[in-house]
């Protein structure tokens, strides 16, 4: 699973929703891909609580043999391609790409950590992979995606 996020327009004009929609297109092209399913999208205030644009989010689920540091780069190059500079931790961005899971793989080196190391705190990663993994279970906590939502404190992470 994939987590899309952007709340920047990029240098063509383009808005964080176009920019979502666009990222999942191009994450569709990448060789191997197969099978991708798209969550609704989300609209969420920035973590940590900032003065930012809200941010757009979603979740694709793929079916890919990439392995992590391949799948990765791949996700890199498409954020790089839409103007991705990356600067402060948390600082505003025109699109961020995360691995959030990759088959219930747990995997503690580097780019990537699997599962994503923060997925199970943050309404804008859970909401929409519930839309397109309701039967989730987190490989390292073993809390299904709807206890871990339960779990969350109040979080600003609305349906568009």
């Amino acid at each position: 699973m994939i987590a899309i996020g952007a709340n920047l327009p990029d240098r063509f004009g383009l808005k964080p929703l176009q920019i979502c929609t666009r990222a999942v297109q191009k994450i569709g092209e990448i060789a191997g891909m197969s099978g991708l399913v798209r969550s609704r999208w989300y609209s969420s205030a920035a973590l940590p609580d900032s003065s930012q644009p809200r941010y757009i989010n979603g979740v694709v689920r793929v079916e890919t043999g990439l392995p992590p540091p391949a799948l990765l780069e791949a996700l890199q190059e498409i954020e790089q391609s839409m103007g991705r500079v990356r600067s402060l931790p948390n600082a505003p961005r025109t699109l961020d790409l995360d691995v959030i899971d990759m088959d219930g793989m747990i995997r503690a080196a580097n780019d990537p950590i699997l599962p994503h190391p923060r997925a199970h705190l943050r309404a804008f990663v859970l909401l929409p992979l519930r839309d397109v993994a309701p039967g989730w279970v987190h490989p390292v906590l073993c809390k299904t995606v709807h206890g871990l939502i339960e779990e969350l404190t109040p979080q600003d992470t609305l349906a568009v």
